[in-house]
């Protein structure tokens, strides 16, 4: 719970921000925040024009963002008086979604009523966010990322970075807790996870087995089955076992993530 962390926050977060983007199918790169509405200026280091419209954006430097990094989002979720971990994942939602987005959900988490506005009763509650709120805050941004309708568009490298964020944000709360081995602690995050995809993946491909009618399970079928019914029933486990594959994918990505974290630690 220090401002010492916002630097460190910060370099964090840029190193998931590239240079001028200005593709057309990004709507945060169009100054009115929807794809041909307004000036396509693009986004620079995590600037859009749909969040700053009048910024000319092409010629930013990393001079000209960290102010408004530290104003427009750091303060905004009230960074120095959170916990060193709970300010990172909520920080880097803030910059890709909206502060008071970040906040609401972050409330939700610890428990209090999401506002998404920063003030005595967040602030108390805050003080107690550990790893298992850390985890959930990230758990609910890559939840609303997959609402998007360009979730198919960025949708990888979203997860990825959600799957980042997650575990250099613990490793930070693990680092401030003088009693904890946070090289051993990310360590097993890291072998849950591994644990969690081989399971998920397992059980994606039983049910896609059994749903297809491959490798015989022994089952007759009724002589004159109902096919739609049939259908619909090898359609939904087909769909189960695909959310499966997805979600094994997603703990695949923590896992490696984890591993990263643990292996930055000296």
């Amino acid at each position: 719970m220090t401002a010492a962390n916002f630097p460190e926050c910060l370099s964090i977060t840029l190193a998931s921000e590239g240079g001028l983007s200005t593709e057309r199918t990004d709507p945060g790169n169009w100054t009115g925040g929807k794809i041909g509405k307004g000036t396509l200026k693009g986004t620079k280091y995590g600037i859009s024009a749909a969040a700053f419209p009048d910024i000319d954006i092409r010629n930013l430097t990393l001079d000209d963002v960290k102010p408004i990094y530290k104003t427009k989002y750091w303060d905004q979720i009230g960074g120095d008086t959170l916990p060193s971990g709970f300010d990172l994942a909520t920080f880097d939602y803030a910059v890709n979604s909206g502060p008071a987005r970040a906040l609401r959900d972050a409330q939700a988490v610890i428990g209090v009523p999401a506002d998404g506005k920063i003030g005595p009763v967040t602030r108390a509650k805050a003080a107690t966010a550990g790893t298992r709120e850390i985890k959930a805050l990230c758990a609910r941004r890559l939840s609303f990322m997959q609402s998007l309708a360009i979730w198919k568009t960025y949708g990888k490298g979203w997860s990825a970075r959600v799957a980042k964020i997650e575990a250099k944000a613990v490793a930070m709360f693990l680092r401030s807790q003088p009693s904890v081995d946070a090289k051993a602690a990310l360590a097993n995050e890291a072998s849950k996870a591994e644990k969690a995809a081989g399971t998920l993946r397992k059980a994606g491909a039983a049910i896609a087995v059994s749903t297809s009618g491959g490798a015989g399970t022994g089952a007759a079928l009724p002589a004159e089955p109902n096919l739609l019914v049939l259908g619909g029933v090898m359609m939904l486990g087909l769909v189960v076992a695909a959310v499966l594959v997805v979600k094994a994918a997603r703990e695949k990505e923590r896992a490696e993530a984890y591993r990263q974290a643990e292996t930055a630690i000296r």
